[in-house]
């Protein structure tokens, strides 16, 4: 197994770019061509060890060198870390869509950036990705954010104390905000936690909307917990709040979703170890701990839940089997023995082709408003996770 890569906490990133382009001009002078070099962020260079909990880069690395077909891609990077240099200078902040914007304004302003131009913000994304990757740290660090989503919380338990920039401190009871969550920010390292009375979970939910529900019926009045909605695939805030509950607070968490495949690979194992996609950031970015409490098989015929089959004419569930294969036989996260549980859920999808939605347990006794919420504390109570 690859050794696990530490990050340099204390890199001087305006002089390591600097460094970049001085070698970049000097290879220019001397006739050789230029080149640059990121970490690949793919599954083929992705390591998994349960011992550390999240995928970890391997040894291989993007390599884009000056030719015909590169050349308008190294002079966007060139282009781009200008800007964010530019911004770290001045302490400005910017979302990756504001730069895009940036970008554009710049290029229609002056014809000789015309090459540059850039057809929509994926291509713009990727160039941000491609130097956090290169210089190999946080976007955030660049001082780009993300329009992050989800991660709604509530808990009568919980106080939030946020250091801001300018030095001051904010304090939020999360039980003092009535009927609203709290909304972690796109870089929660910054936040410190602390439980007013022994905290006994946190529940991250799949669904925003099944979170509120829970939530309005009563959830965390009769729960001493953390209760979140994740809104689909987590985003990096939600990533980093999991993170930083599981290490400040030390609570068992759970995760709460759908039985399918897209669940299970997309969202549940990129909350738990992160991604292949972001492989430098899921230190910080994952929650080992937190297991996956349901839907799962056997609950189907326990609580004769509500599913239907899966229509592989569709072509959004025919990928979705089709990566759950290729998870099965390529992903470093369901291929360790220690997930063997969760591989198995995989291959019982892939046999069973069906699809059970969380919202199905609202179907067990519809007389009784709070079924979902005593099926969740008996689970949790009996270990019926994975």
């Amino acid at each position: 197994m690859a050794l696990l890569k530490v990050r340099d906490l204390n890199l001087n990133i305006p002089k390591e770019a600097k460094n970049l382009a001085e070698k970049m001009l000097k290879d220019l002078e001397s006739s050789k061509r230029p080149y640059l070099e990121a970490v690949k962020t793919s599954l083929d260079n992705s390591n998994y060890n349960a011992k550390v909990g999240f995928l970890t880069p391997g040894e291989k690395v993007v390599r884009t060198e000056l030719n015909v077909s590169s050349v308008q891609k190294l002079a966007r990077v060139v282009f781009m870390l200008e800007i964010l240099l530019r911004n770290l200078d001045i302490g400005a902040v910017n979302t990756k869509r504001e730069l895009y914007y940036i970008c554009k304004g710049l290029i229609k302003g002056d014809s000789r950036y015309k090459p540059l131009d850039f057809d929509d913000q994926g291509e713009s994304d990727s160039i941000i990705d491609f130097i956090g990757d290169m210089l190999e740290v946080y976007r955030e660090e660049l001082n780009c954010f993300a329009n992050d989503r989800g991660g709604q919380t509530y808990s009568q338990q919980l106080i939030v104390t946020e250091a801001l920039p300018d030095g001051d401190k904010a304090v939020v009871d999360l039980s003092t905000l009535g009927t609203s969550p709290f909304q972690p920010k796109n870089k929660p390292q910054s936040l410190k936690l602390k439980a007013k009375k022994k905290i006994d979970f946190c529940l991250v939910v799949e669904s925003e909307g099944t979170a509120g529900t829970l939530q309005a019926m009563g959830f965390t009045k009769r729960n001493n917990c953390i209760l979140m909605g994740a809104q689909g695939v987590p985003s990096n805030g939600v990533r980093g709040w999991c993170k930083l509950i599981e290490n400040q607070l030390d609570v068992p968490m759970y995760f709460f979703g759908d039985l399918d495949a897209y669940t299970l690979q997309n969202i549940f194992r990129t909350l738990k170890a992160g991604s292949a996609a972001s492989l430098i950031r899921n230190s910080d970015f994952s929650a080992p701990n937190v297991r996956f409490l349901g839907v799962l098989p056997g609950d189907v015929k326990k609580y004769d839940l509500p599913h239907y089959k899966v229509k592989e004419s569709d072509p959004a569930e025919a990928r979705a089997l089709k990566k759950a294969k290729d998870a099965l036989e390529n992903d470093p996260f369901f291929r360790d023995k220690k997930n063997r549980e969760l591989a198995d859920i995989l291959k019982w999808l892939i046999k069973e082709k069906v699809r059970c939605e969380q919202q199905s347990y609202f179907s067990v006794d519809p007389k009784d408003p709070i079924k979902t919420e005593k099926i969740i504390l008996e689970k949790i109570r009996k270990g019926d996770y994975v």
